[in-house]
């Protein structure tokens, strides 16, 4: 009988390295392809440009391939422990790195009955990573990217956007992977706040940045980045500005839009009822948001409706009035806020939402219940959680930290320590090649 020889498989572009290795785990027993789901391979890496369908596709017409079973984890364990394979199969590249735990932690579970792990020499071929960076090139380009959000939404429980406001922050949000458990974890989205994009040009938050130079933003993060990216438009503007706004986001591949019912100056939701500030009518509001699903030329593009009622003190059934009004209006999601610590009315209204709407995401900023965890937000329903202004938050302490203590001691050696080389820095940006 022959023996079974496991490979895990990521990629969506077959080369020869992976050919190669294929042909030689063949030589080992039968084939078994451990093939990534989208979610598997999005947990850790770039979102894959074809679905798990069409890259099953493509290794069933390998004649090396006996079968192929979908690996729902970046760890290998669940499908080692269910298949348990004679021998796991694997380039020599996970040596050193992000996925060495992931080796570690494949050579226990093997040697727990018997299995063996096979590594070949990974192919270094040049051709390959630029094949790699292609790809990865097409993935940024508007129409690839305005459909992430869509598909993250409806392939896992609760999708993860933090804020960026520059090139610099958004490489931050685009890089950051941590890996736990044989699992890995990175933000799905990014998240362009009115508030952060005001702060980080000095000025207040009441839409006194005009949009030029908030699109400007938009630029900056779509050269430098692949993820999807979720876009503050405060109220919206009239009617008539709204409309121009949805084409000229979703023209250039961005994948959502949150405005919110209130009308007048915009004060900060912050604030609360301590300054003045005025809900839309329900009519009014949803008329805007109706406007908007009329001129959108493709059906990747979200307009998600932010509910600022119990920011207002205007109680629960007004929330949930509203956004039922939204939805039917046509909005493609719901933003609850709130500004208590405690998340309970939040839970109330979600739990309360999904009783009648099953379907349309729930989006939240846990900006003052900021001890809740995803697995909580998740269990009420929740879809989109928006981390909307911690890089922000993080940065200027730490700045004026530096900046006084130079001052104070007339040099530069004291805060050395707590500085990043700036060779660092800059390996963080990639060059064109």
């Amino acid at each position: 009988m022959a023996k079974t020889v496991y490979v895990a498989v990521s990629t969506d572009i077959l080369h020869g390295g992976h050919i190669q290795l294929i042909k030689n785990a063949a030589t080992l027993g039968d084939v078994m392809i451990g093939l990534f789901t989208d979610e598997a391979v999005a947990s850790y890496k770039r979102y894959p440009l074809l679905d798990y369908e069409e890259r099953k596709k493509i290794f069933e017409s390998l004649k090396e391939v006996k079968c192929i079973v979908p690996q729902e984890t970046l760890s290998f364990k669940p499908n080692l422990l269910k298949y348990k394979p004679d021998y796991v199969v694997h380039g020599d590249n996970w040596k050193e790195g992000v996925l060495s735990p992931v080796r570690n932690e494949v050579i226990e579970v093997l040697k727990s009955y018997g299995g063996e792990l096979v590594e070949f020499p990974y192919s270094s071929n040049p051709v390959y990573k630029k094949l790699d960076s292609y790809f990865r090139d097409q993935s940024s380009l508007p129409d690839q990217r305005r459909a992430k959000l869509r598909k993250m939404l409806a392939m896992k429980p609760v999708v993860t956007a933090m804020e960026a406001h520059s090139g610099l922050t958004g490489l931050i949000v685009e890089k950051t992977v941590v890996y736990e458990e044989g699992g890995a974890h990175q933000y799905d989205a990014m998240w362009i706040s009115s508030l952060c994009d005001s702060t980080d040009k000095g000025k207040p938050d009441i839409e006194l940045v005009d949009m030029t130079s908030r699109f400007q933003t938009i630029d900056e993060l779509m050269e430098v980045t692949t993820k999807p990216i979720v876009f503050d438009g405060d109220t919206g503007g009239r009617t008539e500005h709204f409309v121009y706004l949805v084409r000229s986001l979703e023209r250039m591949g961005v994948s959502a839009v949150i405005i919110e019912d209130k009308t007048g100056l915009k004060k900060n939701s912050l604030f609360g009822t301590e300054v003045e500030q005025t809900q839309d009518t329900i009519e009014n509001f949803c008329a805007k948001i109706s406007a908007g699903e009329k001129v959108k030329r493709t059906n990747d593009f979200m307009i998600i409706a932010r509910c600022e009622s119990l920011i207002l003190e205007q109680g629960m059934e007004d929330a949930l009035e509203r956004c039922h009004a939204y939805v039917d209006a046509g909005a493609d999601g719901i933003m609850i806020h709130s500004r208590k610590k405690d998340p309970a009315e939040i839970y109330e209204f979600c739990d309360r939402f999904r009783k009648t709407d099953s379907t349309t995401p729930i989006v939240v900023v846990p900006t003052s219940f900021c001890h809740e965890t995803l697995e909580d937000l998740s269990s009420h329903g929740i879809n989109l959680v928006i981390y909307a202004n911690q890089l922000m938050r993080a940065a200027v302490p730490a700045m004026q930290e530096v900046a006084e203590t130079i001052l104070k001691n007339h040099r530069s050696e004291e805060v050395e320590g707590e500085l990043m080389p700036f060779g660092k820095i800059i390996r963080m940006i990639d060059e064109l090649e």
